[in-house]
């Protein structure tokens, strides 16, 4: 699946940076002006479709499909899961490629993904089933997200996310709740994250790349307090939407310098007041404003009699903000909660996942009747 590009990407060196936070030398990143030149002559062309119907398939059950498992077991497996999906009318598969800081594909950055005892590349496998299928792939990543700070003591001394952890760099990784996150208001995490994106669309026929919602990991002001105090400004929650934004704008740049044929999409909560004071997620810009995404996945994981948020006034509140825009708006929806409680749903709303089996379905229906571009769920 790998094209001529992987072996221009990987084998460039990128010059090291004299500022004090400068990438580390030694580590090897693709050559922005040689991958796209080597995207654009690549044979394959990415495959989208106007309306989506995804799914996403999230890193947990790599457990499943790769502990003890060959790269024969975990394709039988991975087939099995697409095979189904399109069968079902899925066009779009959301493949979580990058969740906590590890990777399921071959990484110049990142370490092997946890779950993975092999030595095969699964995003090649699954790009290769998928697309067989006529299936949409897009590389799902969790931009800041690493791993705990006992996991890391495992992590490679190469990886730059270990050295940054190791050095004591506080400036690029911060800690809570027991894990590590990337900063998103650092020049350095943004160009990682854009280089990330040139590999892996310069090394792979990925159709998209998604990002979920994993934005700001802490309300409190400790968490980045001495960022803040350095950047000279005075509103911290203004300093941290715009931080954010320009991570996604970074991104999203990154996907069409190297090839513009490459859909970037977010996929952030479906609660918009919730995006605005935990997440620092500007969804309103995002959606009126060139240069930050090509469609956007609320998740509106509600139920209709949700007391706070119903479904259909949320879907409501997204087709108005998603009005006269050139960015895309599909519908998470959240087939999880089937079977289940739902018990920050209030009272008239807390059975109605299990009384209602039937609710994905209607959900589906409102999307249809609505003006928005399609739908994705998660199981």
């Amino acid at each position: 699946m790998k094209k001529i590009l992987a072996v221009m990407a990987l084998s460039a060196l990128l010059l090291g940076r004299c500022t004090p936070a400068a990438m580390p030398e030694n580590l090897k990143q693709p050559d922005p002006a040689a991958v796209s030149e080597a995207a654009a002559n690549k044979e394959y062309a990415p495959l989208n479709y106007e309306y989506q119907k995804g799914i996403w398939i999230p890193y947990l059950d790599y457990a499943e499909y790769m502990q003890g498992k060959t790269a024969d077991d975990f394709r039988s497996a991975i087939r099995k899961r697409l095979s189904d999906a399109a069968d079902s009318g899925t066009n779009t598969v959301y493949v979580h490629i990058r969740p906590t800081g590890d990777a399921y594909y071959k990484s110049t950055f990142f370490p092997k993904g946890r779950y993975l005892d092999g030595d095969y590349d699964p995003l090649e496998i699954m790009l290769d089933e998928a697309h067989k299928l006529g299936l949409s792939v897009h590389g799902w990543i969790n931009p800041l997200r690493l791993q705990t700070a006992e996991e890391m003591e495992t992590v490679p001394d190469s990886a730059i996310t270990k050295q940054w952890y190791s050095s004591g760099d506080s400036m690029n990784i911060g800690e809570t709740g027991g894990r590590l996150y990337l900063r998103p208001d650092s020049p350095e995490v943004r160009e990682l994250l854009a280089n990330e994106i040139r590999e892996i669309i310069g090394s792979y026929d990925v159709d998209g790349i998604h990002i979920d919602d994993y934005f700001y990991p802490d309300t409190a002001p400790s968490f980045d307090s001495e960022s803040f105090a350095l950047s000279g400004e005075s509103d911290l929650t203004k300093w941290r939407t715009d931080a954010v934004s320009e991570m996604v704008k970074a991104m999203y740049s990154a996907v069409k310098d190297t090839d513009e044929r490459v859909l970037f999409g977010i996929s952030p909560q479906g609660n918009v007041k919730a995006d605005y004071e935990t997440q620092y997620a500007d969804v309103r810009r995002w959606i009126s404003e060139k240069g930050f995404c090509d469609y956007i996945v609320p998740q509106i994981y509600y139920g209709f009699k949700n007391e706070t948020l119903p479904f259909t006034s949320v879907l409501e509140e997204w087709e108005r903000m998603a009005e006269n825009s050139n960015v895309r708006l599909i519908i998470g929806l959240g087939a999880y909660k089937l079977g289940k409680e739902d018990r920050w749903a209030g009272e008239s709303g807390e059975s109605e996942w299990l009384d209602e089996p039937g609710i994905i379905d209607k959900q589906t229906q409102a999307v249809l009747d609505s003006s928005a571009d399609g739908y994705a769920v998660y199981y």
